[in-house]
């Protein structure tokens, strides 16, 4: 197992990097909450830039993230009462993608994932405004928005509290973390959408699953809020603990909580005391991804640690950042 002890931070002053992804140019983004919300650009060497939104009608809150080719970006909206998908040019203009689905406007929207198709995933936690109320075991109203060929329709319903998703590296499986529902899910993908929801792992004492990635041996890496850990899933759903930082008494406290439906904001943003706070997403990154990138919900910075194993290669590994490198000029050019 992993010890909390190797980790060590990259950048600093993020606001919010909920989501982090890895790119083979040795870059990480992750979602910013700066200004009208964003992307922060962390060189390897922790320099930090931002790519930040200059034409939102509104502040937005990405939480989800996902690079395009020609290095614009989907924003996934997390607002506490709006939501949409949203693209955030090189020039730093957005445009809407997704605002509504099947007649009604979208719910503040956790993921958007792209995938080798160009197809869009994107998940919704919850109907339930404010959302934490819907951090309880007895609450299945999440859902999953298939975008394709222009049109957009819900493929999954009845999750609880759906968060990351990703198409699986052999294209036969979308996997879909259901946070409050405890478990890691799968669904068969068909021609028109996807089959029926197959449960890989569920999860126990502390555990809430929120982001998720592949490594090369085909299992499925699971961070956890709230515990702060990282478990490794075989195809077989076999756990494995490959990183903790626990405090005993605010997880026995969040788990009384969520079991009386009483789960609410004062829990979920509690600040750790470690160096990890309240972990959400995992990226592999370095030339043979071979170190592990963790994003946190309440961090100021990403954490690295180097791993076992290396992953496996996202859909946008090999994106060219086409205007994005432009932009930023000078500043790219050293990490070209």
């Amino acid at each position: 197992m992993l010890d909390p002890a190797w980790l060590r931070p990259l950048g600093s002053g993020l606001a919010r990097p909920e989501c982090v992804l890895a790119h083979r140019s040795g870059l990480l983004f992750a979602a910013d909450w700066t200004g009208q919300g964003g992307v922060a650009i962390v060189h390897p060497d922790g320099r930090v830039d931002r790519h930040l939104a200059t034409n939102a009608p509104r502040h937005l809150r990405p939480n989800g993230i996902a690079l395009e080719p020609g290095g614009s970006f989907l924003l996934a909206e997390l607002g506490a009462d709006t939501g949409g998908i949203w693209r955030l040019q090189p020039d730093g203009s957005v445009e809407p993608v997704l605002l509504e689905v099947e007649g009604r406007p979208l719910p503040p929207a956790n993921y958007v994932h792209q995938d080798v198709e160009g197809r869009l995933w994107v998940t919704v936690s919850t109907r339930h405004i404010p959302r934490h109320e819907a951090a309880r075991p007895d609450v299945a109203d999440g859902f999953v928005v298939l975008v394709a060929d222009g049109n957009a329709r819900i493929v999954a319903d009845d999750l609880g509290y759906t968060n990351e998703c990703l198409v699986s590296p052999d294209g036969q499986w979308l996997y879909v973390n259901e946070t409050f529902g405890r478990r890691l899910s799968r669904f068969p993908l068909g021609a028109r959408g996807l089959g029926e929801r197959r449960t890989v792992a569920e999860f126990g004492h502390g555990t809430y699953p929120d982001g998720l990635t592949f490594d090369e041996d085909g299992h499925v890496w699971v961070t956890s809020i709230i515990s702060n850990r990282v478990i490794r899933v075989d195809p077989e759903g076999r756990q494995e603990l490959m990183l903790e930082q626990v405090e005993e008494d605010h997880v026995a406290a969040v788990e009384s909580a969520y079991r009386a439906g009483e789960l609410d904001r004062t829990l979920l943003d509690r600040v750790p005391a470690g160096p990890l706070k309240n972990i959400s997403s995992l990226a592999f990154t370095g030339a043979d991804r071979g170190t592990i990138c963790l994003g946190c919900l309440l961090g100021d910075s990403l954490l690295l640690v180097e791993s076992p194993v290396a992953g496996a290669a996202p859909v946008h590994w090999e994106h060219k950042l086409g205007g994005l490198w432009s932009q930023l000029g000078d500043r790219l050019e050293d990490d070209q």
